[in-house]
């Protein structure tokens, strides 16, 4: 009988440190637990500026079941897995990232869930290796995007996990220049299993995340799966505009009543002014965010150019 492959996928940017190392452990994984399967490792590099190009030609060299793609450019944290998702061959599909904060002891896991008909298996993250102050905002934006999505959203997941072949397959119809997978998986996914896990500390190098790529994470979710943002601005420029009109009409029957003595003065024109300019600006930031995602997607750029590819 033969056996089913699984496809490993590994982004990559700047993991001299860590690339040969889970590259290993994932070998060693499938031949001592998952004998029983076939595997494929799928590298997809984002223009690392260190050396791990080179560690992964040696792979790709010594192990055929090794592939790789380089990207001729950073294409960003979510084009790049998911234009390797796509370019697999597996009856499944495993995505995680190369610095081993994704456990590749988990994989077992996932492979048993699917095993058991699930045809999604994700990890979810129980604890994880933040700040407090990230760990608030992230916590606050969860709660707020579950609350506020018209799809039910996956609290601390981050796109690792397992998808089984007919996902993947739906993932190639979609024909979207801006993925972002873990929206995806909630709205489009097929019934799933979540296993909660501890995030591990990164093992070497130093993570190429900020504050510009949580944001960016963060505006792709809200502008692609919520409408409050536009829904507020609306709402809030009602409720403005009765308020106005309201303390106008006092303040002239307060003239009238006392004309010589009432003087209105310049600073509540002034405050009203100041605070119905930030207000503008802020949603007018809001509406500016939904515009630049349906710019990006109308442009229908492709997800990545290959520099270059191996084993394929």
């Amino acid at each position: 009988m033969k056996k089913k492959l699984i496809s490993v996928v590994l982004p990559s940017f700047n993991e001299e440190g860590n690339i040969e190392k889970i590259y290993f452990e994932i070998i060693k994984l499938f031949k001592k637990q998952l004998k029983r399967f076939n595997y494929e490792i799928v590298f997809i590099d984002n223009d690392s500026k260190d050396n791990t190009r080179n560690i992964i030609r040696k792979i790709c060299k010594k192990d055929k079941k090794a592939k790789a793609i380089f990207n001729a450019k950073n294409f960003g944290q979510f084009n790049s897995p998911y234009y390797g998702l796509l370019n697999t061959t597996g009856d499944a599909v495993i995505s995680m990232a190369s610095d081993f904060q994704d456990p590749v002891e988990l994989i077992p896991e996932f492979v048993k869930a699917w095993e058991d008909g699930y045809k999604i298996a994700i990890g979810v993250r129980k604890t994880s290796t933040d700040n407090f102050i990230l760990k608030t905002l992230k916590k606050v934006y969860y709660n707020l995007i579950s609350k506020f999505s018209n799809v039910d959203q996956i609290k601390m997941f981050t796109g690792f996990g397992l998808y089984d072949k007919d996902f993947v397959n739906i993932l190639r119809k979609l024909d979207d220049p801006t993925p972002f997978l873990r929206g995806i998986v909630a709205e489009l996914g097929y019934k799933r299993k979540e296993i909660e896990f501890n995030q591990g500390k990164r093992e070497k190098g130093k993570t190429s995340n900020n504050f510009y790529s949580l944001y960016d994470a963060a505006m792709l979710s809200f502008t692609s799966y919520t409408k409050i943002g536009l829904r507020i601005a609306t709402f809030f420029g009602g409720i403005v505009l009765v308020i106005s009109v309201i303390i106008a009409i006092i303040y002239l029957i307060m003239k009238f009543i006392w004309w010589d003595r009432f003087q209105a003065g310049m600073i509540p024109m002034l405050l009203g002014m100041l605070f119905l300019g930030s207000v503008q600006i802020l949603f007018i930031g809001i509406i500016g965010e939904y515009i630049l995602a349906i710019n990006q997607r109308v442009m229908k750029r492709p997800l990545v150019v290959e520099e270059e590819r191996i084993n394929f």
